[in-house]
């Protein structure tokens, strides 16, 4: 059983990533937001630090799980998380793969800040349907032709390489393959309703030649290095969701403490008091939980059912108490001046990205031998 200490050891860089956060993110998160992406110089800053090489280089998933929980509940957000830490995505496929060439060309230099990555699997027709992808590569003597689209590509207008699942075989997820994409696409910027500081695009590919040498591990293996990453990312989602709902929860208490009505605070009425504790108890349950699941990967067990619990019930519990906070606040939630509303915003991508809720239940009903 994991226990609060565990990650209470890693003080030092809790501490580290809430200075970070509260230097070099805070006080420019909303021109970010307005910009549409964030500079590469913060990619570089954090490298710095030492932070964007966690997980590769040094420390593992539970440092992961501390890296985000604090950006978040220091003031970030999960945009923010999904546009510094697209790497966390982009790469581990290359690094896993220990192809020397691959890490030194693109992982090592996306470690150091130098380049950004993406990771490209979501086509027009195939989200959650991995088996389903479209693009297809062609092999042609020292070089892959492909051709195909992506669609809601993170960092994918900055990215300077995208890891993109083509297929290479027979239908199916058995002819599916990663090959690394440096330039020769287009690009087109996509609005959402949130994640604004998050760039988001759509990625053609007609005729673009890949070096055969930029294919990441074996051809026709993709589909399972993809469904092994799944599982790292969609715990990270977990933890974004969960410590979204710790910071709207924070703000919400702070507000309803010093905002008065009717001659006294709110939070000296029942109601709201009560709505308070609510929250505080779905997302103690979240976390617990979520945090379980992620030391159980970090040692290598079989988690997948787990982890479609783990990010459903972060996932609910974030919708639920970003809704309470803005709730909570009255009119000022409702403010683009106001960070529960910001929150609010972002929380919706959770059920979605990484696999949707409904993909999560279905999957976790297959593995419990329901379906």
């Amino acid at each position: 059983m994991i226990t609060k200490d565990l990650y209470e050891e890693r003080k030092e860089l809790r501490n580290l990533v809430r200075e970070f956060t509260r230097n070099e993110i805070v006080p420019h998160l909303d021109e970010w937001e307005k910009r549409g992406e964030v500079p590469r110089e913060l990619h570089k800053k954090a490298a710095e630090l030492d932070l964007l090489g966690i997980g590769f280089e040094h420390g593992d998933l539970l440092d992961t799980v501390v890296l985000t929980e604090e950006i978040i509940q220091s003031g970030g957000s999960s945009g923010l998380i999904a546009a510094l830490c697209t790497h966390g995505i982009a790469i581990p496929h290359i690094w896993q793969s220990g192809n020397e060439d691959l890490i030194e060309r693109f992982a090592k230099p996306a470690i150091r800040g130098e380049k950004i990555g993406s990771l490209a699997v979501t086509e027009p027709d195939a989200g959650s349907d991995v088996a389903n992808i479209k693009t297809k590569a062609v092999r042609d003597g020292d070089h892959y032709i492909v051709n195909g689209t992506k669609t809601f590509i993170t960092s994918g207008i900055r990215a300077d390489f995208v890891t993109t699942a083509v297929r290479t075989g027979e239908p199916g997820y058995q002819g599916i393959s990663l090959l690394v994409i440096e330039d020769g696409f287009t690009r087109r910027k996509l609005d959402k309703m949130g994640w604004h500081c998050s760039d988001t695009a759509e990625l053609h590919f007609d005729d673009v030649r890949v070096p055969a040498k930029n294919l990441v591990g074996e051809e026709n293996q993709g589909f399972v290095q993809i469904m092994r990453q799944f599982q790292v990312e969609r715990i990270t989602m977990a933890v974004e969701a969960y410590a979204t709902a710790q910071r709207a929860l924070d703000l919400t208490v702070e507000w309803t403490r010093n905002r008065e009505t009717f001659g006294k605070p709110l939070i000296k009425r029942q109601v709201v008091s009560h709505k308070l504790a609510e929250m505080a108890q779905k997302i103690d349950l979240a976390r617990t939980y979520t945090r379980e699941v992620a030391a159980r990967i970090s040692r290598g067990e079989d988690c997948v059912t787990e982890v479609c619990f783990a990010k459903n019930a972060a996932v609910e519990t974030c919708a639920q108490v970003v809704d309470a906070a803005v709730q909570l606040h009255g009119g000022m939630g409702y403010m683009r001046e106001s960070e529960v509303e910001r929150h609010y915003r972002d929380a919706r991508i959770l059920g979605i990205g990484g696999g949707a809720s409904e993909v999560m239940t279905e999957l976790a009903a297959r593995r419990l031998g329901f379906a």
